[in-house]
């Protein structure tokens, strides 16, 4: 009997719904733990303007990440990656290194005279029955086809795709960036927990939660900076974590078309909404892969 294994994928739904309740649970220790137990008590605390004043900033800086890192997770988790139109059909133009896909049909003759690569095969999708643009993959946890997919993420119960992307990116940015701020602020404390802790001169509530919540960020904020640095190795370069391996047996990889348009793909031209997970209507309108369709390529490919 023939077992079909990506079947059990579907369960990861189920594991990712319970992820989200474990980021709202570390986010709820480390606002106690950062703002309440450390910067409450210097703040009740009569330790001078410098250290009342170093409490508040902290407590913005805290508040304002944690509202960027809220509204990047919302946004990756509920918005769509890239879904394939309706019994789509590529529309094969001669416009400047845009690449068009084919539904079931291969085209092996005809090459752009102006960098449009039409030889290449896109796929059709047997359980979507639907065509499949260039960079599209069947997410099996979804069921159903991703534009451009990067990968399925447990964490926030959703297919990371062209139009997410730059949302978990940006996820990615400003969780690094709160777990380290929570780790540094919590260090002091984290160091003197043991002395505390043997002469009982602290809530052993407080204690505990001091500790939970230190070596839950630092672990995070390590493991993150990992996940950053291989992701903005995958940005400069236009790739996909699905198209590593497919890069390294060509030459020349032919979405590659030079950092700054790279990053335009993801983020957008629009400078003042790069760190914000959001994309104007121009962007929209004339970035093709920001829509996760067509794609620019090298014309020396």
């Amino acid at each position: 009997m023939d077992i079909n294994l990506f079947k059990f994928c579907t369960g990861l739904r189920v594991l990712g719904y319970l992820m989200v309740l474990l980021v709202a649970a570390i986010i709820a220790v480390s606002y106690y733990a950062v703002v309440v137990v450390t910067c409450g008590s210097q703040l009740l605390r009569d330790g001078g303007v410098h250290h009342s004043f170093f409490a508040i900033l902290l407590i913005i800086v805290f508040h304002v990440l944690l509202a960027l890192l809220t509204w990047s997770y919302v946004m990756v988790v509920f918005w769509d990656p890239g879904s394939v139109p309706e019994n789509w059909r590529p529309v094969l133009s001669s416009e400047e290194s845009l690449e068009a896909g084919s539904s079931s049909i291969t085209t092996s003759d005809t090459v752009g005279s102006e960098g449009l690569d039409r030889r290449q095969q896109v796929g059709y999708c047997d359980k979507c029955r639907n065509g499949k643009p260039p960079r599209c993959h069947h997410c099996s946890v979804c069921q159903r086809c991703v534009l451009k997919m990067d990968h399925h993420c447990v964490w926030v119960v959703n297919c990371v795709g062209a139009r997410n992307y730059k949302f978990f990116l940006l996820f990615l940015l400003y969780t690094f960036l709160e777990t380290t701020l929570d780790t540094l602020v919590l260090m002091p404390n984290f160091i003197k927990f043991f002395g505390k802790a043997r002469d009982h001169s602290a809530s052993p509530a407080n204690l505990a939660v001091i500790f939970l919540a230190f070596i839950l960020n630092l672990a995070f904020a390590l493991s993150l900076l990992c996940f950053i640095v291989m992701h903005a190795s995958l940005l400069s370069s236009n790739t996909t974590s699905i198209e590593v391996y497919e890069k390294k047996r060509v030459v020349r990889w032919k979405y590659d078309i030079g950092r700054k348009k790279n990053f335009e793909q993801v983020f957008g031209a629009k400078k003042v909404l790069w760190f914000f997970p959001l994309f104007s209507k121009e962007d929209l309108d004339n970035i093709p892969a920001l829509n996760g369709i067509e794609f620019p390529i090298r014309s020396d490919v």
